[in-house]
């Protein structure tokens, strides 16, 4: 089954959209199976992380902005190359586990939409299979 939900991101971020998961993976009706949650933007991208220290996704944007840097040199006419780079970094998407009719999360984790070309109207797909 899969689910299609829209996102506002004002700024560059990650929004954790782990209750829309949770809900995806609620109205499935699958208790075992697995999840995949999937952006399909060319500068924006999915990934699990720590929800609990609001300073991790602060390191984190900081820590993608010291790896890629914004450059003279790039061609791509949008002048958004670096939210390219980034998203082919965090990558568009995620695979977990579906058990008991949740998502297997550990105790810290949150599925995080990652926008670095704001401000945007997104989309992203969660689709549960199940085993």
């Amino acid at each position: 089954m899969i689910t299609e939900f829209t996102l506002s991101t004002p700024k560059e971020n990650f929004y954790n959209i782990t209750s829309q998961v949770r809900q995806a993976i609620t109205a499935s009706n699958i208790k075992e199976g697995m999840a995949v949650i999937f952006c399909p933007h060319t500068t924006a991208g999915i990934t699990i992380n720590e929800n609990a220290d609001p300073d991790v996704v602060h390191d984190m944007l900081l820590g993608l902005a010291k790896a890629y840097p914004d450059r003279a040199e790039f061609r791509h006419g949008e002048g958004n190359s670096v939210a390219h780079l980034k998203a082919t970094a965090v990558g568009s998407s995620v695979t977990m586990i579906v058990a008991d009719g949740k998502p297997l999360l550990g105790t810290w984790q949150s599925v995080w939409f990652c926008e670095f070309d704001p401000p945007r109207n997104r989309k992203f797909y969660v689709n549960v299979v199940g085993a």
